[in-house]
């Protein structure tokens, strides 16, 4: 799903694309960070300890708030836009799928949190 939302992002027409920019700027750094620690964890860097747990889910607190950042600022300028049905549709979708991007974002979050007070 987050990798919908961030080309239906890319790709949709708003009027304010500097705020739509910021939103992909923390996505793709967090991306690139998330990439980077599931290589190191592949490799053994994080050798068994509790406070791997605790960096991983630091670094998925600005990933999680960038999908309801661009549902929210996506929905703003598709309510308030006046532009032809396909480029409103291409919006809606990017809506919609940022929504669905946050609620997975928060059940993993939750699944996180559980596996973090286990360990």
């Amino acid at each position: 799903f987050g990798g919908l939302v961030w080309i239906l992002v890319a790709s949709s027409k708003v009027p304010s694309p500097i705020l739509q920019g910021w939103v992909m700027f923390v996505s793709v750094f967090c991306f690139v960070m998330s990439t980077t620690l599931l290589c190191l964890y592949i490799c053994g860097a994080h050798g068994g300890s509790s406070s791997w747990v605790t960096l991983v889910s630091g670094c998925d607190k600005p990933q999680g708030l960038s999908p309801p950042c661009a549902a929210v600022l996506e929905a703003y300028f598709t309510l308030s836009s006046t532009k032809p049905l396909i480029i409103y549709q291409e919006n809606v979708a990017a809506v919609v799928f940022a929504f669905l991007a946050t609620l997975m974002y928060v059940i993993h979050k939750v699944y996180s949190l559980l596996r973090w007070k286990s360990s």
